[in-house]
């Protein structure tokens, strides 16, 4: 390594003598054993899907279905189902077994019709993928290959031991050019980018762009601390990934084929400004206020109260709303845990059993039951589904949880997210009684006219059942 020099001053007898000191450079990590260790372990994903055209699009809100059967297109134009085009994207992802399970994000196969995983390495070949489980609130996703070979592999290691300033290397898919590897440091743990409810990003200046998403961060010794999810757009060398702290439970239970369950504690929460610190007459600002309590639920039985400024989630220690959604989340429902409280400037403690936050989780085929073939998976409404479709919470009814691409349930309009009410009139709140509604009726109708609940909006969408329909 070339040598620099550090111009120093002494002061002799009140005369300043300058002197060069040569002091050697500190050397720089070499990154070429990572890069050949970990590159193979690191796969590009292509997804295909189809999509409504754009220009359809415009029309495509709550009741313009029933407008477009009776009067046509816009213009006149429209016949029929709205045209559709393919769409195609690319991704990042890595192997973490020999048989073939891969990690990425839900965004890079969400709504895919078709996902394929492109080898690197001696292994470079090209194999269809199945999505086993997603989790969209903290944008992970599992897929699996099936192959004859023995795959490289990377494994998780500790991003909570990890400190700032330490090396790290990302190696994914950037604009589609093929195991590209770049290297920064950790610039920040813990940041919130407001992209979901459980923010806790590390961020890092290794150079991450579209198409890196899904990607590992890979620290000195070759382990996934992170996995690369999103860039700011606004700026250069500023990325983020998720911790694996997080990541590889996540991963590991839609691995076993578990449902990702998180703890609720029935609140409305926000951060304890400095303003507001003032106003109730403490010291500093922290701690997670509540804003409301809803009726019945788990915070609600316990004893809490409007105004209560939640200071500890058993012995953890919370600074702020974003760390008590997440300290709660960790924790499965059923678990009774202590939540102390600052309520008129008094600690006062209370054991919450907690129920179960409402998610957009799916494992293989969401585990969701389609009583007929037109191409829904739907399950039984909760009322904490209600509340995260911001619609009533006695609503009654079956949440639609997947809609399959070119089926009559998406060609008629129906979407994920949707709440069949009834169905032919019949109020249906099971998936057996809306199998035996067009059991009955729509075999002898060869259609069914579902009442949907869109976040707030009511309307009927009729869906064809005849088979031979194109």
């Amino acid at each position: 390594m070339h040598n620099f020099f550090r111009k120093t001053a002494f002061a002799v007898t009140g005369i300043f003598l300058m002197t060069s000191v040569a002091v050697a450079a500190p050397a720089l990590p070499d990154f070429v054993p990572l890069a050949k260790s970990a590159g193979p372990a690191v796969v590009n994903i292509s997804t295909e899907r189809e999509v409504v055209s754009p220009v359809m699009n415009m029309f495509n809100f709550p009741g313009m279905e029933q407008f477009f059967e009776q009067f046509g297109g816009p213009f006149g134009m429209r016949q029929g189902p709205a045209p559709k085009q393919k769409s195609t994207a690319l991704g990042s992802g890595f192997i973490i077994s020999a048989d073939g399970y891969i990690v990425t994000n839900n965004h890079v196969v969400e709504g895919a019709d078709k996902v394929t995983v492109n080898m690197n390495g001696d292994n470079s070949e090209s194999l269809p993928a199945k999505i086993i489980g997603t989790d969209a609130e903290t944008d992970l996703a599992l897929l699996k290959v099936e192959t004859s070979k023995t795959l490289p592999v990377l494994k998780f290691g500790d991003s909570d031991a990890m400190e700032v300033g330490e090396w790290v290397v990302a190696i994914g898919n950037p604009f589609g050019l093929n195991n590209t590897v770049t290297a920064g440091i950790v610039s920040a743990k813990g940041r919130n980018i407001h992209a979901g409810p459980f923010d806790n990003f590390l961020q890092t200046d290794a150079s991450i762009n579209p198409g890196n998403s899904g990607g590992p961060l890979i620290n000195m010794n070759g382990e996934v601390i992170g996995i690369n999810t999103a860039i700011s757009a606004s700026g250069q060398g500023i990325g983020f990934a998720i911790p694996s702290s997080l990541a590889s439970r996540i991963i590991n239970e839609l691995r076993e084929g578990k449902k990702i369950s998180r703890g609720w504690m029935g609140v409305t929460i926000q951060d304890v400004k400095p303003d507001m610190a003032k106003a109730l007459g403490l010291k500093e600002s922290t701690g997670a206020l509540i804003g409301s309590v809803i009726p019945d639920e788990p915070a609600d039985k316990a004893g809490l109260k409007d105004g209560d400024i939640i200071i500890r989630v058993g012995k953890t220690p919370i600074h702020n709303a974003s760390e008590l959604t997440r300290s709660v989340a960790e924790l499965k429902p059923n678990t009774k845990t202590e939540i102390t409280v600052n309520r008129n400037g008094k600690e006062l403690t209370r054991t919450v059993t907690l129920g179960e936050r409402a998610s957009h989780t799916g494992v293989a085929e969401n585990g969701s039951d389609s009583p007929t073939n037109i191409g829904i998976g739907i399950r039984p409404l909760t009322p904490e589904d209600a509340r995260a479709l911001q619609i009533p919470t006695d609503t009654k009814g079956l949440l639609i949880v997947n809609v399959a691409s070119g089926s009559p349930a998406a060609d008629a309009g129906l979407r994920s997210g949707d709440v069949i009410l009834s169905a032919n009139l019949t109020p249906v709140t099971s998936t057996d009684e809306l199998a035996s509604v067009l059991k009955k009726e729509g075999k002898e109708r060869g259609a069914v006219m579902f009442q949907i609940n869109r976040r707030g909006n009511v309307f009927f969408i009729t869906v064809s059942l005849d088979k031979e329909k194109k």
